[in-house]
């Protein structure tokens, strides 16, 4: 009886003293870096081209592809007050328009050569920190000939073999950050929503995520913008959204004056900075990113340990057992 009381004061202590999240010590995260393409580049390619696109003229906001801030904008925000800046303006947000996973030799920084860049600068890892991963759009778009011939895969011989690679070097840059030291780690999957080469892609990224091998403390949010996306269009409602058009987007109807309001797509290609808000608001409700969470004092570490001790010490007591008699 006393050993049961013991495990059960050790476990309470335990329970009492655990932090909330594993994968870091401070209440919030304390940084914010960013690795992805248009959806969140916060002027990057502005920069790099000389400040003609995104067009300021068609409504663009502050160099963003859409008419308004970003997830990682809002979270940055709320977070710091302020929103991300683009390494080229000397912030941690490395994500570039028209970037793939797969680097098929043109001059947009893709995923790797993103985190190459952050690895050369001074900013160093923060365990504290949080690290966004927003990629697929445009390695599904090149195999689908969106913006070029089809299948622009570079040297892959087919497209289901670029898709694969694609979905394998994701989930490699994932392990690069967490070898790094990277201990909070979102991403969010390919994100065209009922797109046949998109499920192909998701379903390939699915299967290279059971290769991740993560450091003890590491959390990996996953968020899927492909459900955000399908939830946008069929059940606005349940994301906080009024009723979408999707027939045409706000810049090809001339709404940008009305903030785009009732419309998915901003020019066509990215949404509108309602869905923007409304996938931060999902994923904030999702992963509490924005939470404040219950550091241990010392004192709590303490009793962790006090609570450990006990449960050993209730293990090690074993009461002798009374001799058997013959006639047991």
């Amino acid at each position: 009886m006393a050993m049961k009381w013991a495990f059960a004061v050790g476990i309470l202590g335990i329970l009492a003293a655990s932090p909330a999240s594993a994968g870091r010590t401070t209440e919030r995260f304390t940084s914010l870096t960013v690795f992805g393409d248009s959806l969140v580049d916060a002027g990057n390619l502005f920069i790099a081209n000389g400040g003609t696109r995104p067009d300021p003229a068609l409504g663009y906001f502050e160099h963003r592809f859409t008419n308004g801030y970003d997830y990682p904008d809002l979270l940055s925000v709320d977070l710091f007050g302020k929103p991300t800046t683009p390494s080229l303006a000397g912030g941690n947000n490395y994500a570039f328009g028209g970037a793939r996973i797969v680097d098929t030799g043109d001059s947009i920084p893709d995923l790797q050569a993103q985190i190459n860049a952050f690895k050369l600068s001074p900013q160093g890892i923060d365990a504290n920190g949080l690290y966004v991963l927003n990629f697929g759009g445009n390695d599904v778009f090149g195999a689908k000939g969106v913006f070029g011939p089809v299948g622009a895969i570079g040297s892959y011989p087919d497209i289901s073999s670029y898709l694969q690679a694609a979905a394998q070097q994701y989930v490699s840059g994932i392990q690069e950050l967490n070898n790094l030291g990277a201990r909070n780690i979102l991403f969010t999957d390919f994100p065209m929503a009922g797109d046949p080469l998109t499920i192909e892609a998701n379903g390939y990224l699915a299967t290279a995520l059971k290769g991740l091998t993560l450091s003890a403390g590491t959390d990996l949010f996953q968020y899927s913008l492909n459900d955000l996306n399908q939830r946008a269009l069929t059940d606005p409602a349940s994301l906080d959204l009024p009723p979408l058009r999707f027939d045409t987007n706000c810049v090809a109807a001339g709404a940008q004056a009305t903030g785009c309001a009732g419309f998915f797509s901003f020019d066509g290609v990215h949404v509108t900075a309602a869905v923007q808000a409304a996938g931060y608001k999902d994923m904030d409700r999702k992963f509490g990113l924005t939470m404040a969470q219950a550091v241990p004092e010392p004192q709590s570490w303490i009793i962790m340990i006090v609570g450990f001790g006990v449960i050993g010490g209730a293990l090690r007591y074993r009461p002798a057992k009374a001799p058997r008699s013959a006639a047991s």
